[in-house]
């Protein structure tokens, strides 16, 4: 090939990328467009009349009823405002207990008498909607035949602007769903309830202490998104990626994550234009989308926000997870948000980071100078070490999903046991303070790097510990457990109930008390007695770990069919329903609904296994090992030497057979499985018969793809998808 060749065909398949990856330079004024799309509290200022403004603050600030009359001038200027960005539907935007959201889209028009139509949008639509509720699960709150279900507005969670790769824009409001008898059948109304329980016991605490200025305070959380992006031209030819969101099948890659040179390592041009399209989708939504890089395993990525309150940091994060997934299918990649989508890598989870802050700025999980002078920070700790020691099993179910009992426990994720991390010096001061001594901070520390062209570094007071899976990190907890894929309101309606009672407790304690001081004292000192057990700073991957939790009397609870039961028990219900947060009934329905949606999962992943099994790999090793048949046949017939194709042939007839056999139990085990019908029953069959049958059946596969010719193989490969991009 001459030289102008060879520059004529590198031109051509630069000018077949572009077309395929075009360049995006245009410049983003991120100032101009963050909020763009959201009826903000700043659009809400400059459209509504003053008294309107100030009746609608009081609402989402005091809690005071909202009237049809502020709703009515709302909703129009809403409407106003929507329109001119060029909406045409509405939607109220909620979340089911699928864990998703949910929308049904209506148009702003309305008849006229003369045929034709005005835009128009009342407050009474604002406030309240009926979807059909008969195909949302709701574990007996509800029966199929009762399909009335109502959408709420929650004034609290700012409307925005959905824009799709059609050029539809449609008005999203964001609303609580419950029941015709006003049972919760989303995620967002016990969170809501929770929200205002720890307020209320937090307030008190703070009155007790001697604080007089805070007067609300808010759970605030910053939820970390771990994903995976793979070509979609990979995706569409695995049949369990599309109906599971995992492989169920796969020989491990070459390579893996042990040179660890993806995590924080240079972002690739083509993931680099998905970030940048992703951010902008985000930020015209309000979404404070902050940071972004690699994470540990190869074609793994993470995006972390700035923090919010927690009903719209839960709200915000399920946009983040459908943007995600929306804006990868335009730059022919699909977004993986399984918690364990390739089995020997890194998971996904999603950290959440929890604090508690109060309107006047202050962070109550955030230590003065020296922590031990900080009486008020403490007494939070105090509460927070109580609430988990004595509900890690509830912690521990709400991060309990089928995808996030394959991620627990490997690879950088955290066990299945609960525990918190303080830190050295911190737990120190802490344990200290349990004996009755006098705790004393070392003080400012700097870390010496050694080289002379660099500064001395302060050094925080709190390592970060990745292996634990409750850590407090300078002025929060982050709760690393939570699923990649879920929602994190049930998790946080969790945390914010379990403290709430903590909270409760204290208060009581203080207002009770001659010598608030001592008293304070006292409580903390309990705390650390009662139940410091709970605190652990080593390896929590240790098997060490694993006997000294067990001596503790800290639980592991590894499947999610056991930690659900934790949520449907009497001490559970009395918890719920003395803070207002779910009811027995309520409480009843989550764990009907999440244990038949664990059978579910594990039913859909058998029969992709089975299928992928009969109409893709059983037929491609048949007929590789046909080949073999005919090249043996060949050799003898040539009088060469066929020993080493013999020996292949009948390791892969052996792997075959067994694959066979293991198929049909698996076939076996997932009919018995299907012919149940009580719940827990039915989901103990998927946990211990059918998905173990499935895992065994996968060994086989497995082994099989590993000494397969390439072009038999009938799927991509695990070195492909991780690879590939």
């Amino acid at each position: 090939m001459s030289a102008i060749d060879s520059l004529s065909s590198l031109f051509s398949e630069s000018a077949v990328f572009e077309r395929k990856f075009p360049k995006n330079n245009s410049k983003i004024d991120v100032t101009e467009i963050f909020g763009a799309n959201v009826f903000s509290d700043k659009v809400m200022k400059e459209r509504l009349p003053k008294d309107t403004y100030k009746a609608l603050k009081k609402v989402t600030e005091q809690g005071a009823p909202l009237t049809l009359e502020v709703a009515n001038v709302v909703a129009n200027a809403m409407k106003d405002w929507a329109i001119e960005k060029g909406a045409t539907h509405y939607t109220h935007w909620f979340q089911p207990l699928t864990g998703r959201t949910a929308e049904k889209h209506d148009s702003f028009i309305s008849p006229t008498s003369d045929g034709g139509v005005v835009m128009e949008f009342s407050g009474k639509q604002l406030i309240q909607g009926e979807p059909d509720a008969s195909s949302f699960p709701s574990g007996g709150l509800r029966a199929t035949f009762e399909a009335r279900g109502y959408t709420a507005w929650d004034c609290t969670s700012p409307a925005f602007l959905k824009e799709d790769g059609g050029g539809n824009v449609t008005l999203c409001i964001p609303t609580a769903f419950c029941s015709y008898t006003g049972g919760a059948l989303d995620k967002k109304t016990p969170l809501l309830r929770s929200m205002e329980a720890v307020n209320k016991q937090s307030i008190r605490v703070l009155r007790a202490l001697g604080n007089r200025t805070s007067s609300r305070v808010t759970a605030t959380v910053g939820p970390e998104q771990e994903y995976f992006l793979i070509d979609k031209k990979a995706f569409d030819q695995r049949i369990d990626l599309i109906t599971s969101g995992r492989t169920l099948f796969g020989a491990p890659a070459p390579k893996g994550q042990e040179l660890e040179d993806q995590y924080f390592g240079a972002i690739k041009d083509r993931i680099s234009a998905f970030m940048k399209d992703l951010d902008t989708e985000l930020w015209k939504m309000g979404v404070s989308a902050k940071t972004k890089h690699n994470e540990v395993a190869p074609a793994q990525f993470e995006l972390a926000p700035i923090f919010s309150t927690t009903n719209i940091a839960a709200d915000h994060n399920q946009l983040v997870m459908e943007t995600m997934q929306k804006v990868a299918l335009r730059h022919d990649l699909v977004c993986l948000l399984h918690e364990k989508p390739f089995a020997g890598v890194n998971g996904s989870g999603k950290h959440n980071n929890w604090s508690l802050a109060t309107d006047d700025g202050i962070n109550l999980l955030e230590p003065g100078k020296t922590p031990h002078d900080n009486e008020q920070f403490l007494v939070f700790l105090a509460a927070l070490i109580t609430a988990v020691d004595k509900h890690a099993d509830k912690l521990r179910a709400g991060a309990a999903n089928p995808g996030n009992d394959l991620r627990l426990g490997a690879n950088e994720a955290p066990p299945a046991i609960i525990s918190i991390f303080l830190g050295e010096e911190l737990t120190d001061i802490v344990e200290n303070l349990g004996k009755g001594k006098k705790a004393s901070s070392k003080g400012q520390h700097f870390l010496n790097i050694g080289v002379d062209t660099l500064p001395s570094l302060p050094k925080d007071n709190t390592d970060r510990n990745r292996t634990s899976p409750f850590a407090f990190t300078g002025n929060k907890f982050e709760f690393r457990m939570v699923p990649s894929s879920a929602s994190i309101s049930g998790p946080n309606t969790i945390l914010n109930t379990i403290v709430a009672e903590s909270l409760d407790e204290i208060a009581t304690r203080l207002e009770k008390a001659k010598d608030i001081n001592k008293e304070a004292a006292a409580i903390i000192k309990d705390a650390i007695i009662k139940h410091g057990k709970i605190i652990f700073n080593g390896n929590n991957y240790s098997e060490d770990w694993v006997k000294e939790a067990k001596k503790r009397g800290i639980p592991n609870i590894k499947s999610t069919v056991d930690a659900l039961g934790a949520m449907n028990t009497p001490e559970t219900v009395k918890l719920f329903e003395k803070y207002k947060v779910l009811t027995k009934e309520e409480l009843h329905s989550r764990y009907e609904v999440y244990l038949e949606i664990y059978a579910k999962h594990i039913n859909i992943e058998a029969q992709a296994s089975i299928s992928m099994a009969k109409r893709q790999y059983i037929p491609a090793v048949s007929k590789f090992a046909g080949c073999l048949a005919d090249t043996i046949a060949k050799l003898k017939a040539a009088g060469a030497s066929s020993t080493v194709q013999k020996e292949h042939l009948t390791k892969v007839t052996g792997l075959l057979a067994s694959a066979v056999e293991k198929l049909g139990e698996l076939e076996a085990a997932l009919k018995k499985a299907q012919g149940i019908s009580e719940a827990h029953a039915k989901a103990v069959a998927y946990r211990d018969k059918v998905f173990v049958a499935q895992a065994a059946f996968r060994a086989d596969i497995d082994a099989l793809e590993a000494i397969t010719p390439a072009e038999f193989w009938p799927v991509p490969t695990y070195a492909e998808m991780l690879f590939g991009l």
